[in-house]
């Protein structure tokens, strides 16, 4: 298999549905079975990030050995090929290597996509590793080294007078609503993004998420001004024909809903406008997270807040 035969395909099907292609068989497989129970952007990254791994690895998936899983892993980290059976990994937007966070998502997926072969019957292992064996392995089986070990770091948040800054620079009370829904509610951007108008319980100052990460819904509470931002929106601006709350406002497009490309252009802007370097959905979410914690909210309740199915992912808001 040569690299130059992978590649991410997108379409729609007839029912709309997104179809997403790498062009290996099996793996093509792999990602019509994550389109049945994960989001399109889910699918789009695992396919992306498969794509990256048979392109270093250079073999089908039946070929595939723990010592190939290894040499990719030097390869991503080092921004080289480390093996005579790797091809280069010089891929066009990853110049000299990638993070341990981005090398440790990518084992993921790409051992959820030979567990799923496994299960099928199609190889007879699954040849990422668990982790390195180490001298305590037959007394503590599973106490051995992670094959990556990724630095634990603290979220980059905003300052009050960035917020209020990046807030005088949007142009819009939709574009304000929905920072405020990130920064004052702690929603992710998908969350955002997918909420409906009736999803929004005005006389409780709630809003339900339907869809939240793993497909988990909860209800949590939003300050009001987030809701008065929503209103006017509504009032002013929002074209009708959409159950989606976030439409397009403008354009061949108007009234559909708002896609995270278009929130992200909006975002970029408003930074830009604002002199800011850094103020992403991510960081407007953990921005909110922080302040809670720090205002004596129990970490149980940021956890519900937030939407974590472990509270081990809330802990770090502890420091």
């Amino acid at each position: 298999m040569d690299a130059a035969d992978v590649y991410v395909v997108s379409s729609r099907d007839n029912r709309g549905g997104l179809v997403v292609r790498v062009g290996i068989p099996l793996a093509d497989v792999y990602l019509e079975f994550l389109g049945g129970r994960c989001r399109p952007n889910t699918v789009l990254a695992a396919a992306y990030d498969l794509k990256v791994f048979f392109t270093v690895v250079a073999r089908p998936p039946d070929q595939v050995r723990p010592a190939d899983v290894l040499a990719f892993i030097t390869a991503q980290r080092t921004g080289r090929g480390g093996d005579r059976a790797l091809q280069p990994v010089a891929l066009a937007d990853e110049p000299g290597g990638v993070s341990a966070a981005t090398v440790r998502r990518r084992l993921s997926i790409v051992s959820g996509f030979f567990a799923f072969l496994q299960a099928r019957g199609d190889v007879a292992a699954n040849p990422v590793p668990r982790g390195l064996p180490t001298r305590r392995e037959r007394s503590r089986p599973g106490q051995g080294v992670p094959l990556v070990r990724a630095v634990r770091r603290l979220p980059r948040i905003l300052s009050p007078a960035q917020v209020d800054a990046l807030a005088a620079a949007l142009r819009t009370h939709r574009d304000r609503a929905m920072v405020a829904a990130m920064v004052l509610g702690g929603l992710r951007r998908c969350e955002v993004l997918g909420l409906r108008l009736e999803d929004l319980r005005v006389a409780e100052r709630r809003v339900f998420i339907a869809e939240g990460k793993g497909g988990r819904q909860r209800l949590i509470p939003v300050s009001g001004r987030f809701f008065a931002a929503v209103a006017a929106y509504l009032d002013t601006e929002r074209p009708p024909g959409s159950e989606r709350v976030f439409v397009v406002l403008k354009g061949p497009r108007r009234g559909q809903p708002l896609s995270a490309r278009g929130m992200e252009e909006i975002l970029s802007a408003a930074r830009r406008r604002a002199g800011l370097d850094h103020a992403t959905c991510h960081e407007l979410r953990h921005t909110c997270l922080t302040r809670l914690r720090e205002a004596g909210m129990a970490l149980e309740a940021v956890q519900a807040q937030a939407g974590h199915a472990s509270i081990e992912s809330t802990r770090i808001y502890l420091t």
